[in-house]
């Protein structure tokens, strides 16, 4: 009988010994994706509307990331007032020149042959015609290296390049580009 019990231990133990081993293996797996390949990151306020709304999860990753213009990224500003991340959609990289029209809410972005472009904001942007917002910087704007112009697609209710407290954004404050919306499940997917 003593034999029987053995083996009976024997066999839980390796059982629970398995379980373990899945476990730890799991959670080394899920620190490594989130330490090297992408992470999760939430939406905090207004300002993406109606692209991202409040609360909702997000997950981004900087992994081979070179930004581009028309990318949601998330940033984090380094000795500032606002140390939360911050997500916005990037405007102009570095070498070029954005310059803003405040009545037509026209913004230009000049690259570094010259060539200029009205942006064609129609899918994201979104304006209440009542609230009129300005800079407190001066334009045109040409970007340094490694530099970013960005701003909410909410643009009257928006904390971002045009107003020096966030500033232009250097490359090292990148956290990651949005790749997907993770939560709501209802909303799960990629995002423009």
């Amino acid at each position: 009988m003593s034999n029987k019990n053995t083996v009976k231990n024997n066999s839980f133990a390796a059982e629970i010994f398995e379980w373990l081993e899945m476990i730890i293996l799991s959670a080394c797996t899920v620190l490594l994706i989130f330490t090297f390949i992408a992470r999760p990151a939430n939406v905090d306020g207004a300002s993406m509307e109606d692209t991202l709304h409040d609360k909702e999860m997000l997950v981004i990753s900087d992994l081979f990331y070179e930004p581009k213009q028309g990318d949601i990224i998330v940033f984090q500003k380094i000795n500032s007032v606002h140390p939360a991340p911050i997500v916005k959609r990037v405007i102009a990289t570095e070498g070029e020149t954005i310059d803003i029209n405040f009545d037509t809410w026209t913004v230009t972005v000049t690259d570094i042959e010259g060539n200029k472009r009205v942006l064609d904001e129609s899918k994201y942007r979104k304006l209440l015609p009542d609230r009129r917002v300005t800079s407190n910087l001066e334009y045109p704007i040409t970007l340094g290296e490694n530099e970013l112009f960005v701003m909410g697609d909410n643009r009257n209710n928006s904390l971002d390049s045009r107003d020096s407290r966030i500033g232009i954004v250097n490359e090292k404050e990148i956290i990651g580009r949005v790749c997907l919306r993770a939560f709501p499940l209802n909303k799960f997917g990629t995002v423009n």
